[in-house]
């Protein structure tokens, strides 16, 4: 899989171009991982319900044909784009999802904090107050509240066309969380959004998303 780093840019302009890869590219076409940070922007699922944006101001929403609802990207989050030949790789989107996962999962515990799944709600949560407890989720806290006593720090969305995935996952590092209260994330009113810095974690954007960069060329080979 080879790696490439955009830098800053745009998510009109990359997700343009994760489309024309796609359609572009042969079965003999090498996958590639693209890891960028994007300036403010909500992205809406094909999921996504207008009345999850709440109050989203100056910062632009776009319509996505990702799976999931609504997310926030900005400056200090890692965007982790995998564009994988699922059908070469060997393995089926469920499959592919929980690599995902677990790449972010690992990815956490390099830094020391433990990562959670949450039964029917992609993406990585932590507790709030202990990110470095070990023991596992054994259930909501509440039938009702399966977030309660949790942050979401890693969003995931994406596309399989022709066997092969676009769009990907974000990783919070370092950023404006306050965004994420203009929105109900991922559809779930009251879901609170954390990243590293905040469980108190200081590291770069550049050693994260190194360390992400690692986990999932590990995990996504065939």
């Amino acid at each position: 899989m080879l790696v490439k780093q955009l830098g800053h840019v745009l998510y009109a302009e990359t997700y343009q171009a994760m489309q024309d890869f796609t359609a572009k590219r042969a079965a003999e076409t090498a996958d590639e991982l693209w890891l960028c940070q994007h300036p403010p922007v909500f992205t809406q699922g094909l999921a996504g319900l207008a009345t999850h944006v709440l109050n989203p101001g100056a910062i632009p929403v776009i319509a996505t044909n990702r799976g999931g609802q609504v997310t926030f990207h900005g400056p200090g989050q890692v965007m982790a784009y995998p564009l994988l030949n699922l059908q070469r790789a060997g393995y089926f989107v469920k499959e592919y999802v929980y690599r995902l996962e677990e790449s972010v999962i690992q990815t956490l515990a390099h830094f020391g904090v433990t990562g959670h799944r949450v039964s029917n709600a992609p993406g990585i949560y932590v507790r709030l107050a202990d990110p470095f407890a070990h023991h596992a989720l054994t259930g909501p806290a509440t039938p009702n509240d399966p977030f309660k006593g949790l942050g979401k720090i890693s969003a995931l969305g994406i596309k399989v066309s022709r066997h092969c995935s676009y769009h990907g996952l974000a990783l919070n590092v370092n950023m404006d969380l306050e965004p994420f209260k203009r929105i109900n994330p991922c559809g779930y009113a009251g879901l609170q959004s954390v990243d590293l810095f905040t469980i108190g974690i200081n590291t770069s954007w550049e050693e994260a998303a190194d360390v992400l960069a690692h986990k999932l060329t590990a995990l996504l080979a065939p």
